[in-house]
């Protein structure tokens, strides 16, 4: 049985997703620690701050210390160069799970990616159980954060809650978003049932409720989640916009795998 979850700490609290999950999550919890690479500022009741790298090990097991969970979200977000995705993305998040290993850290809920299965061709239908399909660096560092994770949720008895995030905006903007879009309340919802729900190890789709999603959810739905938002109530605004890059549009993935893209599409299976 899960154990209660009294005091969470938030890696990334000052990024997109992990500055929004700050201020929605705020209250609900005994005490909220939030880490970051860079110092955050205005802090308020209920709110520890600590800036660790995640690089550093030690630095990462400190901020772990008396903590029930982990909300991962920190690490470089986009396609970059190796060195960039090396240190905070797999180096952290080995880190990030030796420090939960070792403090008893009760889960981990963390941000993957759908850039990890998202070498796949848009007519395509994917689920949880879908094999790893990389589109990039940085989608390759988010599946290898999910093998991460099941090992520590199997061997170490760290739970384990991921999600493949879509397109985390405020509303949709472009037609693929349209299949990939999360809503921020949607988001928070999300998060809320790997805080809470009993599980081993899973992975969901971080999506709303969107009729041309790509990724079957009902994984996420047998676990409690509930999304309340719709990407096709925006359809008749950003539907008519796409790109004109072939390789882009044929993918899931779009501008992450035509980004130094030089072999045949065709060969892709």
């Amino acid at each position: 049985m899960a154990r209660r979850i009294n005091r969470v700490l938030i890696t990334g609290a000052g990024g997109r997703i992990g500055g929004m999950l700050r201020t929605q999550l705020r209250g609900r919890y005994e005490r909220l620690i939030l880490s970051d690479i860079i110092p955050l500022k205005d802090i308020q009741p209920g709110e520890d701050v600590v800036t660790v790298d995640l690089k550093d090990g030690e630095a990462v097991r400190r901020a772990c210390r008396d903590v029930d969970a982990i909300i991962h979200c920190g690490g470089n977000p986009r396609e970059s160069p190796w060195p960039e995705i090396l240190e905070p993305n797999i180096i952290g998040s080995i880190n990030v799970w030796e420090a939960a290993r070792h403090e008893g850290v009760d889960r981990v809920v963390y941000a993957s990616s759908n850039h990890a299965i998202a070498f796949t061709r848009r007519s395509e239908m994917l689920d949880h159980r879908s094999a790893h399909r990389p589109d990039c660096r940085y989608g390759l560092s988010k599946a290898f954060m999910e093998d991460l994770a099941f090992l520590y949720a199997y061997k170490y008895g760290v739970r384990g809650f991921g999600m493949r995030i879509g397109s985390f905006t405020p509303r949709p903007v472009d037609a693929r978003a349209l299949s990939t879009w999360i809503s921020p309340r949607d988001m928070v919802q999300l998060v809320s049932v790997g805080l809470t729900a009993d599980y081993i190890h899973e992975i969901v789709f971080g999506i709303s409720r969107n009729k041309r999603a790509w990724w079957d959810n009902s994984n996420a739905y047998r676990l409690g989640y509930d999304p309340q938002d719709e990407a096709e109530t925006y359809a008749d605004e950003v539907g008519h916009i796409v790109g004109d890059d072939p390789i882009a549009e044929e993918f899931q993935g779009s501008r992450f795998v035509s980004m130094e893209f030089t072999a045949d599409p065709n060969d892709v299976p």
